[in-house]
């Protein structure tokens, strides 16, 4: 008989870049605490399909939730209205120009719910290493040269993982990702991993996945 994930013990990270299996993560997904923000201990989590979420004063937490929200990109589902949005010429989107700046607005974006930001100091600091090796990307919405939505997230070659974006007018947030899933279905990328659920992503054509099944999609050779 197969233990219930919530008879394994919290795992408590050390010096060694290692993680347990993630079949050890308790009902909420979380797997396990402490490490370090290394580029190094980051690629692998990604890799693993654990990735870090935790509150400024806190140990550093580990996670890989059952099941995983993911986007297949040929199922990204578009309004008419968006429709409408991407063929005129309201914005104009780039990549990697301001990483940084990307990262502050997804820090200070109210969210409904939450209370402060999970991009703390720690975090933007770790993010930086990431997008200064080469791992992380940004994408930014102009609107009359000024910055006003974007997202960033870990680019493994076939999976892209997503963490956060922002939007200071309608419809720009949504506008960087539809564009990203685009750019990410001509390049053949398998799927975009969303984490957890969410209304506004489900919207956009996320769904939730068994961890195994994504686990499979993730640690196939690009």
């Amino acid at each position: 008989m197969e233990k219930d994930s919530k008879d394994f013990p919290l795992f408590f990270l050390g010096d060694r870049l290692e993680f347990p299996p993630v079949e050890n993560a308790n009902d909420d997904g979380l797997l396990a605490v402490g490490g370090d923000l290394s580029p190094e201990r980051l690629l692998l989590a990604y890799k693993s399909g654990i990735f870090p979420w935790f509150n400024q004063d806190t140990l550093i937490m580990w996670w890989s939730p059952d099941p995983r929200m993911v986007l297949f990109p040929k199922k990204i589902r578009i309004s008419k209205s968006m429709r409408k949005v991407l063929r005129s010429n309201q914005f104009i989107i780039t990549q990697n120009t301001c990483f940084e700046k990307v990262l502050d607005n997804c820090a200070k974006a109210e969210r409904k719910g939450q209370e402060g930001t999970w991009i703390t100091p720690k975090m933007k600091s770790a993010y930086v290493n990431l997008f200064d090796s080469g791992f992380a990307k940004s994408y930014e919405v102009w609107e009359n040269d000024a910055l006003v939505g974007g997202l960033y997230g870990v680019d493994l070659g076939h999976v892209f993982c997503g963490e956060s974006m922002f939007s200071k007018v309608p419809n720009a947030s949504k506008y960087a990702f539809i564009k990203m899933v685009q750019e990410l279905q001509d390049k053949k990328y398998e799927l975009v991993d969303c984490q957890v659920h969410t209304d506004h992503l489900e919207s956009l054509g996320a769904e939730e996945i068994p961890r195994e099944k994504f686990l499979k999609i993730l640690q196939a050779k690009p």
